[in-house]
Formats: structure tokens, C-alpha cells, sequence
């Protein structure tokens, strides 16, 4: 039985407009409560991406009872809702997208008033609005849709095991409101604990500790009951779920991968550095908090390098190339569980806070396993990246973090440079304040903030309260808020340059000169020295050059997924039709939107040559991608 919150702090808690920390507190008679996680009420921590109100009403605990129905594309059950009321609250207001609500009772089974409004924007979905009459609880009995935009229903055909179907759920930013009644916004931090059932030759799986084993409960109907249950408060994007024909591997004493069949023994192999990672991560910022740290490896539709659910991490197959080089993203994903699931950005406006301190994170464990060349190529082609985006968008320094164009942060899932140019605000700092200096600031960041939600503003008063205090100079050299809110790269970023790709450098020169092909040895070749190489490459070639370069280097017949795309680009930037077929093949068989996308633009920029081209692959293509990439990539085909 969960504790309750005791009466008499209610007020407190919910006006608070400062963080506190989520744990354990004692009331006046003495009795235990739980401390939920703080929310925030400063006016930059508004999140205008949901429709609740959780100063006045908030959801705690999540509660999931659901079938699995492959026949009809449905979860259909029940969610019940823990929640926390201000004195005098009659109404709590949740997060719903095409869900067909059926009931809504108390804890006690009274049925409750609740009205679903209109859906007033495709993304944000409605807000359903109940009267609480003193309820404490809520069960709302539901149906999603087939078309629920978190849940992608995969044929067995599109599985790597071709035998049976394959379910999973991808809910950042804000997808889960799909399939969860709740208060879908990364600030409401909450519990939840589920009940799934499957058919009985299917396995599921959760992002939290497992409670029925991994085979699940047998029911009579031939079906299995799979039981998860998550003690730590965590945003509700991060509430996910796969169901499929897994199977599982331990990689070490807490950890492990989950994948079909075919796939195991190749991603057993990748990421059996993972416990490594672990120590390295810990190490360098303090305890690992979330128990196992197992991955999920899905089918190719999966529309990410990687989801960083907790204790299960979502990773795309596309990784998976035998030479470990692009286990950064593991890397990545498992830097999240401090950066992003452990302090998480309030609103998706500062996601910077979530991916800006992962990539930097991340770059920190490649360099403590694998040395600081390893971690300066990743570091120079973000580099590399950062300038790209910055390009295309116009901006000839980019701009700060709230300006619109080539911001930090924004809409839900906008661009890169809160990855690319949040990493680089972070670097600056470790490189103007001394490593040993800013790591044990960010150990003691961590863990002050542990379990809640933050924004732009409260990091840097919590940097100038613990680090800067007194030494005005030092943060005026800084330039904190022009990284944060004001135009430009600033003068003190920091370029981190590989001396592998400045060698592929040379080989990029003397190929540009009128070199042959044939002279450049890419035996053993990471990803990204290919990268550097293809992404390096003059935008504008002969056929015949273009025919040489595929012809030598294999390029259209790789079976990297990072070198097929990076030339694909070069190609349509030629109008190089040979490569069209393999083109036609990949847009078909890779769902991930970092791949994908640059291929569409780019066939967009071609005028009706490639409009057309495009327009036919998407058509081809749509029904194997995630509805968020097929969403993403109609919009770019239809030319907005």
C-alpha cells in the first residue's frame, strides 16, 4: 500500500514555488508520508504543451491495467490516478488524445462528472476535466485508438524474427497521452506501477522493475500477465512498454538486452561494455539510482538511435555494426539516467537541460572507457553538426536558447543544437572553471535536484549560488545568460579537435584535388571516420566521380546505415539516380527520423525532380514507419 501525503502539508507543497526534495517526510503526529516530487510554479516553468494545472490539482501515481488486443490495435482497461488536491479543489484537468474514455469512478467506484474537450491541436490532443468531489482517486476506464500516436503496431513481416507481431511505445515528448489518461507533462513528476496481458507466445516488457518474472503469469485463457511497478517518481514520457517475441540476455549483474531471437547474439556483442559504462558513469557523478540498467534492441521502425527509459533503454538496431563504434548512443542513453531522468527539463522548452548535459555526459564516459581521442571524434562531429544546423538555418553564429530559428530549445523535438550547443555550454564551463572543479559541482547538481524537475533559470542561480558566489569577474568571462538567451555562438566555445579525422582530413583534400578513390584505405573505418569523409565531401560532383566513389567504396551496398545515409545525401545533392534503388530500399527498411529525414529534405530541395521522388517513396514507404516519423516526414513531403 502506497503512503498518503498528510493533510496539513497539502498547501505547502502544492504553492510551493521552489524545489523540494521527493522522499520521505513526517507529519505533526509522527506518522511517515511520501514527499511527491516538487512542482514548479516560477513563470518560465509553465509548460504550455499540456493542458493541466497541477497547482491546483496533480497526478501522483499511475496505476495501469490493460489488455493487449493485436487484432483490433488496441489497449483497453483502466488507469488509476493518485491525486493531490489544493484546499478547495473541485476539478483535476489531464492529458488525452483520442482515447475513448467509457467511465470515470472514485476509489470507492462512485461514478465522477468528467467532461473530454475538443482537440484543439493535433498534438496536445484534449483536456479532459474532472470533478473530484473529494475523490483522492480516480479509475478511468478507456480504449485507445488504432491510430494512437505513441504506439506502433508492427506485421511480423517488419520484425526481425518475420513469425510474430511486435508492439511498442514511444511517448517523449508528448505521445503517452495517447494511451495514458494522465497529466503528460515532464514537470509532473509521478509513480505508476502495471498490469499488462498478452497473448500467451509474446513477452512483455516494461521501463521499471519487473514483478512477474520473465515469462509472465499464465492465465487461463492462454494469455500471460506481465506486472511492473516503478517506485521513483519519474515524467510521464518516460512510462513505456514492448511486447514481442524476446528474448534476453544478462551482459553482467545488472545488466542485460532484450530482442528478438536473430538479433541477440549481435547485441550481446555491441553493448558488452555496458557494465563498464555503468562504473564509468557512476564514477564520475554519482550512484547509479534506478537498480538494472537493461536495453531493449527494437526492429528497425523505431524512430530514435535510442529512448533512455528507465532500468529498460530503447536502442535502434541501426547501431549495431559489429566494430562498437556507435555505442555512444548506449553511452548516451545511460548518461540520461542522471541528465534527464533524474533531473529532468520542467518544460520541453528547456530540453536542452535534458540532451545539452547527455551529450556532454556521454562524451565523459567514451573518454574514461575508451581515451580522449575516441571522445574527441565524437566531440568534433558535434562540432561538426553544430555549424551545419546553425547554417541551414541562416544564422551565421546560431542563436541563444529562446530566439526562434536555431534555438537550444522549443517546440517538442526541435532540432540538434540542444544536443550539439548545449554540450559545448557545458564544455566551456569544464574548461573555464577546471574539470575538478565543475565535476563536483555537477556531482553535488545531481544530486541536490535528484527526482525533480528543473529549468534554464534555476541552473544557472544554482551555479552562481554553489560555484560563482562572490567572483563577479569569473562569471562575467562566463557569459552565462548570452549561452543562454542571447544571440551567437560565444567566443569561449570550445572546438575539441580529433587528430583520426584530421587525417581523413587529408585524405578528403587530396581526393578533392583529383585524387582516385582507389587511394583511400577506409580498412577499419569507425562510423565516424566515414562520416567525417562523406559529410566532407564536395557538395557538387560529376556522375562519373560519384559512380567511382560508390563503385570503390561500396557505398549504396554498405551495410552501416550512418555511411548509406550521409551518401544519399551527396547523391541527391547530385541528382546521382543509380543510387535510387538502394535509396527506395532503405527509406523502406529504416524508420529512425536522424537517418530518414535528411533524405526527404534533401529530395525536397531538388524542386519537382525530387519532389516527385520523394512524394513516391513516402507513399511506398509510410505504413513502416512510427506515426511520429510518418508524421514528421509527411509534413516535409507536403513541402512545410
Amino acid at each position: 500500500m502506497r503512503n498518503r501525503i498528510a493533510p496539513a502539508l497539502l498547501g505547502a507543497l502544492l504553492a510551493s514555488a521552489t524545489p523540494f526534495c521527493a522522499g520521505t517526510a513526517f507529519a505533526a503526529n509522527g506518522d511517515t508520508v511520501q514527499t511527491p516530487a516538487p512542482i514548479l510554479t516560477s513563470p518560465e516553468a509553465k509548460d504550455v504543451w499540456t493542458h493541466a494545472r497541477p497547482e491546483v490539482a496533480r497526478v501522483t501515481h499511475v496505476s495501469l491495467d490493460l489488455d493487449v488486443d493485436f487484432a483490433t490495435y488496441t489497449l483497453a482497461g483502466s488507469a488509476t490516478l493518485d491525486v493531490l488536491a489544493a484546499p478547495g479543489a473541485s476539478q483535476i484537468v489531464l492529458d488525452v488524445k483520442d482515447l475513448d474514455i467509457s467511465s470515470v469512478t472514485d476509489g470507492q467506484g462512485k461514478a465522477l462528472a468528467y467532461t473530454v474537450g475538443e482537440k484543439d491541436d493535433e498534438d496536445l490532443g484534449s483536456a479532459m476535466t474532472v470533478e473530484l468531489a473529494g475523490a483522492k482517486q480516480l479509475r478511468i476506464a478507456y480504449r485507445t485508438s488504432p491510430k494512437a500516436s505513441a504506439l506502433q503496431w508492427l506485421p511480423p513481416e517488419m520484425t526481425f524474427g518475420k513469425k510474430k507481431p511486435y508492439l511498442y511505445s514511444q511517448g517523449q515528448a508528448i505521445h503517452n497521452r495517447s494511451w495514458v489518461p494522465t497529466q503528460d507533462s515532464p514537470g509532473i513528476r509521478q509513480t505508476w506501477d502495471a498490469t499488462l496481458r498478452v497473448p500467451g507466445d509474446l513477452v512483455a516488457v516494461m521501463s521499471a522493475e519487473k514483478l512477474s518474472g520473465d515469462k509472465g503469469e499464465k492465465l487461463p485463457d492462454g494469455r500471460r500477465a506481465f506486472r511492473f511497478r516503478m517506485d521513483k517518481p519519474v515524467p510521464p514520457y518516460l512510462i513505456a512498454f514492448a511486447v514481442g517475441d524476446l528474448r534476453f540476455k544478462s551482459l553482467g549483474p545488472r545488466s542485460g538486452v532484450w530482442t528478438e531471437a536473430p538479433m541477440l547474439e549481435k547485441a550481446a556483442s555491441e553493448f558488452a561494455d555496458v557494465e563498464k559504462m555503468i562504473t564509468a558513469a557512476s564514477n564520475l557523478y554519482g550512484p547509479y539510482r534506478w537498480g538494472r540498467y537493461d536495453m531493449l534492441l527494437l526492429p528497425p521502425a523505431f524512430p530514435y538511435g535510442g529512448m533512455e527509459n528507465p532500468m529498460l533503454t530503447f536502442l535502434t538496431p541501426t547501431i549495431v555494426t559489429g566494430d562498437r563504434s556507435n555505442t555512444d548512443v548506449v553511452a548516451h542513453e545511460l548518461a540520461h539516467s542522471w541528465s534527464g531522468n533524474l533531473v529532468t527539463n520542467a518544460t520541453w522548452s528547456d530540453s536542452w537541460l535534458n540532451e545539452g548535459f547527455t551529450t556532454y555526459f556521454e562524451n565523459r564516459i567514451m573518454e574514461a572507457l575508451y581515451g580522449k581521442e575516441r571522445a574527441a571524434m565524437y566531440a568534433d562531429l558535434d562540432w561538426d553538426g553544430m555549424m551545419r544546423d546553425i547554417a541551414e538555418m541562416g544564422e551565421p553564429l546560431g542563436t541563444g536558447m529562446t530566439a526562434p530559428g536555431s534555438r537550444l530549445h522549443g517546440s517538442p523535438g526541435d532540432g540538434q543544437l540542444d544536443y550539439t550547443k548545449g554540450s559545448n555550454f557545458l564544455r566551456m564551463l569544464e574548461t573555464q572553471l577546471g574539470r575538478k572543479t565543475w565535476d563536483a559541482y555537477l556531482t553535488s547538481y545531481f544530486d541536490r535536484h535528484a527526482f525533480q524537475p528543473q529549468t534554464t533559470a534555476g541552473f544557472l542561480a544554482d551555479l552562481r549560488e554553489h560555484v560563482l558566489k562572490g567572483k563577479p569577474e569569473l562569471e562575467l568571462s562566463l557569459q552565462l545568460d548570452r549561452w543562454a538567451y542571447a544571440a551567437g555562438v560565444p567566443e569561449n566555445a570550445v572546438h575539441v579537435k580529433s587528430e583520426t579525422l584530421a587525417q581523413v582530413d587529408e585524405l578528403l583534400a587530396a581526393f578533392a584535388a583529383g585524387g582516385p578513390a582507389s587511394a583511400i584505405d577506409t580498412q577499419g573505418w569507425s562510423t565516424q571516420q566515414w562520416l567525417r569523409f562523406l559529410n566532407g565531401l564536395p557538395r557538387e560532383m560529376s556522375e562519373a566521380r560519384l559512380g567511382e566513389l560508390d563503385k570503390t567504396l561500396g557505398l549504396s551496398t554498405s551495410e552501416n546505415a550512418y555511411v548509406q545515409s550521409a551518401w544519399f545525401e551527396l547523391a541527391i545533392a547530385n541528382r546521382y539516380e543509380p543510387a535510387l534503388p538502394a535509396m527506395r530500399a532503405y527509406v523502406s527498411r529504416i524508420g529512425r527520423g536522424l537517418l530518414v529525414y535528411p533524405i526527404y529534405k534533401g529530395l525536397m530541395k531538388q524542386g519537382e525532380w525530387g519532389a516527385t521522388i520523394a512524394r513516391d517513396f513516402y507513399a511506398e514507404a509510410r505504413t513502416t514507419y512510427h506515426p511520429e516519423t510518418a508524421a514528421g516526414i509527411g509534413r516535409i513531403v507536403a513541402g512545410e
